[in-house]
């Protein structure tokens, strides 16, 4: 019988490392378009039961879309998980780096599920999303930067402050509009604002950097966001649940809808006030509440109904 063939890649700006299992071969492509027509050919020859590598700021954005062109599969997982697994098994140490033989070895043991592209609709919105966080991000830096300013530089600070404004502006207004000329994501985007507590800015964030919801259950997508809650005991040591890993941009975003949602709406009100009269800490019952809405949003998108509270 022939092996099963897994496969990891290492992507840095420069190079793709490649790994297989079980044969531990390793070769090194130029991460380039020369590089990836010369990979993919041989990945799909082996052929690869799979291939995994993890998000690198978008340099594997063009390697991954070529091995899913050419039908092999391949899943992006996120470093930590391969790392817990590494650690777990005795791959490494907790300082070393990830290389492409570990992400192969993840990848026969675990065999994560592969996911679809996005479509270049999608990169876009993710990558709008992405720019209006950075200007976010720059907006504030810039204010605790007039705060603390010599008098003499505070105006043009200011005008930096106020030019980052109308960015941001401006990218809103592109971002809207590109969401309402498509009939797709015009739909999906009116679910989830359908919802009390879900607003543009959430939404927006969802589509870009969750297109899993509506197709997993509420515990897969629950962990994949990382608001799963997960007992990290040694021995008779006991500690408390917590949660980890995951998206953190859409925990963000998703912390600030739940506390709105305490508010405006019925069902994570009335989830928010049991659990506080309950003794629960505030802060634990707010991420019951983010895990909460997040099941809502994926059942909706999931049936494709709006938002109804009986």
């Amino acid at each position: 019988m022939e092996e099963t063939i897994y496969v990891g890649i290492d992507i840095s700006k420069d190079y793709l490392d490649v790994a297989v299992i079980p044969t531990k071969e390793k070769r090194q492509y130029p991460n380039n378009q020369e590089g990836i027509h010369k990979l993919v050919p041989w990945l799909k020859k082996l052929p690869a039961e799979l291939v995994v590598m993890e998000p690198t700021g978008g340099y594997e954005a063009p390697v991954a879309a070529a091995l899913s062109s050419r039908r092999v599969p391949v899943a992006i997982v996120n470093a930590r998980q391969i790392k817990e697994y590494a650690r777990a098994t005795g791959r490494m140490a907790k300082t070393d780096a990830i290389d492409a033989l570990v992400m192969a070895e993840f990848a026969a043991a675990v065999k994560p599920e592969p996911r679809p592209l996005r479509d270049q609709g999608g990169k876009e919105i993710k990558a709008m999303v992405s720019r209006r966080r950075q200007l976010l991000e720059m907006i504030t830096a810039e204010k605790t930067r007039r705060e603390i300013a010599e008098e003499s530089l505070k105006s043009g600070i200011q005008a930096h402050i106020e030019w980052l404004k109308k960015e941001l502006d401006d990218l809103d207004s592109d971002l809207r509009k590109r969401i309402g000329d498509s009939p797709l994501w015009r739909v999906k985007d009116n679910l989830l604002q359908s919802i009390p507590g879900v607003g543009k800015v959430l939404s927006a964030t969802i589509l870009a950097e969750l297109p899993e919801l509506g197709k997993l259950n509420r515990r897969q997508i629950a962990a994949l966001v990382g608001v799963a809650p997960y007992n990290r005991d040694s021995g008779r040591m006991k500690s408390k649940r917590t949660i980890w890993g995951g998206r953190a941009t859409i925990r963000k975003v998703l912390y600030m809808a739940a506390l709105a949602g305490t508010i405006f709406n019925p069902v994570i009100r009335e989830l928010y006030q049991r659990l506080v009269g309950k003794g629960k800490a505030k802060k634990v019952a707010l991420v019951a509440c983010m895990r909460k809405l997040l099941t809502i949003m994926n059942a909706i998108l999931k049936y494709e109904k709006p938002w109804q509270y009986a």
